[in-house]
């Protein structure tokens, strides 16, 4: 059984559940055929009976009973609208229920889409579908039965166009609904491309990937704009079988007006004849066409999506081409409640950048790990800077501690590595490479305070940074250098699913802190990535990352111990800064020696 007859299965087993509210719904309409039926009839009676033989009480006469006839219209329609509620709203209820138990538990985003959208569409569409369908039906009857009762030959005047109208408008519906699918396909993937990308602009200025990322949203814009024309094309035959069955004839009446008035037709019954085209059939027509050629295929799509079962497989991701990997950094922002939220932009958003494996560098020959020349950044063109005309220089293996009191620019200093900000003046390089720039930012990893981890398998966390498989013996190796061994042990292996609502902070930063290990990326920014680690565990993975080959470390530190064990140590106090080993600025920086007795706890007495 196709996907289509399947659905159709289960609309006509929906439909004969709720006979009773289908009857009520009949019937109510039929008051509004009467109505339809009046608008022509009493017209032409009016003319013929009253006015156009001088008797003018007749003549009002008739109109008083079509304007009595359009006011039990308009209480059928009314009663139609609640029937109408009656067969919607448990579709609706049917739906929400499918969807909740087929996932919404889960916390599956294609399941909560499912109930908070596509349910909603599913809804407004089957009732507008069911109030156009009903209208046109019920209206044409009692348009048709006018016609036949005033004069015959009216009806060899507006049936044929009528009914060809309706046969082009038929033969449209099938490749209509499947470019309105193909549109609605297009249109659905560039908001999910967009939704992606926007919230990680900055994480893509700071990996250079402005050119790809563009090149992939430029792509699904084309796709729609194709998607588009393609139904506009098809729209074009949509206005035709309207023009030829609701306008055509009203040329059509009085084109042939001799002919009928010749063939017993009377001016009121040609008048009539009119106000059934212009006032019933043509608005009847044009509600149809309108809504079940757009409405009609959106809500069989969206049908097709809620009733598909979970044995469904799901879409296989799309060829990516480039390896990608990823940079946590944080985002602060403030939602509708003023509330403060603080989410890893970039990994979070399912955001992915280019990532080239790298080979390690002769170091004699190899360009800086990191250089900052002339570097100066301020928050605002009124703010003081708060790094000025900053020079850094750092050979491939070093290993730097940057510290100072908080707000003097440590992290704003990780950006401008990691091309979250630009400077003001001056340049900044990683491994002789541009920042903000491709290569740049394949060179070097950020792994910030919070750290970034996703409800994969610990396998998928640790090798997001990775392009292709990574070998388990790699990964235990990575694991047992950072320390992740343990945290690994308790979850149950690489093979384990994580989540991440259940693990410490401390934890979290172990799993990034293996992931950035396994990267290719030779540069390593720890952003107080280890400030949730004991201080064993902190120096185990800094060490880890300190002996990588051809590795480069810069570590915001938060513990003596964490810049005693760097090579060279940067003191940022927001107006100057101090360069130099651990012994050479216990004796020439006071804001270092004042640092080191902060973090020296005092002697127990």
């Amino acid at each position: 059984m196709t996907a289509a007859t399947g659905l159709a299965t289960r609309g006509l087993a929906f439909l004969l559940a709720r006979r009773r509210v289908l009857l009520r719904l009949t019937a109510w309409s039929v008051l509004e055929t009467g109505q339809t039926f009046l608008i022509g009839y009493g017209t032409a009676r009016a003319l013929d009976e009253g006015f156009l033989r001088g008797r003018a009480d007749v003549g009002l006469a008739w109109l008083a009973v079509t304007g009595l006839g359009v006011l039990l219209g308009a209480l059928g329609t009314a009663r139609v609208y609640a029937a109408v509620a009656d067969l919607v709203e448990p579709l609706r209820d049917r739906l929400v229920e499918r969807v909740v138990s087929r996932g919404v538990r889960t916390g599956e985003p294609r399941y909560l889409s499912g109930l908070t959208q596509q349910v909603e569409i599913a809804r407004d569409t089957f009732a507008g579908l069911v109030m156009v369908s009903r209208s046109f039906v019920f209206t044409s009857a009692g348009a048709l039965a006018g016609l036949f009762t005033l004069a015959p030959p009216l009806l060899l005047v507006v049936g044929p166009p009528l009914a060809l109208g309706m046969a082009l408008f038929a033969a449209t519906l099938r490749p209509l609904a499947r470019r309105q699918e193909t549109f609605l396909v297009a249109d659905e993937a560039l908001a999910g491309d967009l939704g992606t990308v926007c919230p990680g602009l900055r994480d893509v200025t700071a990996t250079g990937a402005e050119a790809q990322i563009a090149a992939g949203t430029g792509e699904r814009v084309e796709a729609e704009l194709r998607a588009a024309r393609a139904l506009a094309r098809w729209g074009v035959l949509r206005v035709a079988s309207l023009t030829i069955g609701g306008q055509m004839p009203i040329v059509l009446l009085l084109a042939a007006a001799l002919w009928l008035l010749a063939h017993g037709v009377t001016a009121g019954a040609l008048v009539g004849a009119l106000a059934y085209v212009t006032q019933s059939l043509l608005p009847a027509l044009r509600n149809l066409i309108h809504g079940l050629g757009t409405s009609g295929s959106r809500l069989t799509v969206v049908l097709r999506r809620l009733a598909a079962t979970d044995t469904d497989p799901p879409r296989p991701p799309e060829d990516s081409g480039p390896v990608y990997g990823t940079v946590t950094e944080e985002i602060r922002s403030t939602d509708t409640s003023g509330d403060l939220l603080t989410r890893p932009a970039f990994a979070g958003a399912g955001l992915r950048v280019p990532v080239t494996p790298g080979v390690a560098a002769d170091h004699a020959t190899a360009p800086p790990a990191l250089s900052l020349t002339s570097v100066t950044f301020a928050y605002g063109p009124a703010s003081a800077p708060v790094v000025h005309d900053f020079d850094l220089t750092l050979p491939p293996g070093a290993h730097l501690a940057v510290v100072g009191p908080s707000g003097t620019g440590k992290s704003t200093l990780t950006a401008l590595v990691a091309g979250l900000l630009t400077p003001s003046h001056g340049t900044v390089r990683v491994a002789g490479h541009p920042v903000p720039g491709p290569e740049a930012a394949a060179a070097r990893v950020l792994i910030p305070q919070e750290a970034y981890v996703f409800g994969g398998t610990l396998a998928e966390n640790l090798a997001y940074l990775r392009p292709g498989p990574v070998p388990e013996e790699e990964l235990l190796a990575a694991a047992e250098s950072v320390g992740l061994v343990p945290l690994a042990a308790r979850l149950g292996g690489l093979g384990a699913r994580v989540d991440p609502t259940a693990l410490s902070a401390g934890e979290r930063q172990l799993i990034a802190l293996t992931r950035a290990y396994l990267s290719y990326a030779p540069l390593a920014l720890l952003d107080e990535a280890t400030c949730h680690l004991d201080p064993g565990a902190e120096e185990r993975a800094e060490r880890a990352f300190a002996a990588r080959p051809g590795g480069t470390l810069v570590v915001v530190a938060h513990r003596i111990s964490s810049a005693r064990r760097a090579d060279r140590i940067l003191v940022m106090d927001g107006r100057s800064t101090a360069y130099g080993g651990h012994e050479d600025l216990l004796r020439s920086c006071a804001l270092y020696r004042d640092l080191v007795g902060s973090w020296t706890p005092a002697p127990a007495r």
